[in-house]
């Protein structure tokens, strides 16, 4: 059975996209970042700016446990958001616009695609079921656990 198929209409496409997109989020997150970086090669000051606006982001947004305090008081996860929203797109408007707009939407197009043609039925499959010989861990015994073999 194949994993891809044509849509029956616009409106299963679209519920396979939503599907997919919450399913391969990061996957499609890393794609379209890969369009964008692939679009900004021969814009060196451009990419420059995307790999210290990516590095911004990571830092304020995606790899921090604690909330940011900025004098003294908590800053809220949606102004966050919004000011690296804004400074991402004046800086890049900046710095060549078009030609990470275009990686832009290329990457879209990608993910788009992909979520309509892409079935959702079975994508839970994996997660649910092991394939006959396969070994499960449990992961978090195994952080628990020490480095020394009970054999």
């Amino acid at each position: 059975m194949a994993s891809c198929s044509m849509p029956e209409s616009f409106n299963v496409a679209l519920q396979r996209v939503r599907t997919n997109a919450s399913y391969f989020q990061v996957n499609y997150v890393i794609i379209i970042l890969f369009m964008v970086f692939l679009s900004l090669l021969w814009h060196p000051v451009s990419i420059i700016v995307f790999i210290f606006t990516i590095g911004v982001w990571l830092f304020l947004y995606f790899l921090r446990d604690e909330p940011v305090v900025v004098f003294g008081y908590g800053v809220d996860e949606r102004v966050i958001l919004a000011v690296l929203s804004i400074s991402t797109l004046v800086l890049l408007l900046l710095t060549h616009a078009t030609v990470f707009l275009a990686g832009l939407a290329v990457g879209l197009v990608v993910v788009v695609l992909h979520g309509a043609f892409r079935r959702t039925n079975d994508l839970f499959l994996d997660e649910e079921q092991g394939v006959e010989g396969d070994v499960s861990v449990d992961l978090k015994e195994t952080a628990s656990a020490s480095y020394s073999s009970p054999f």
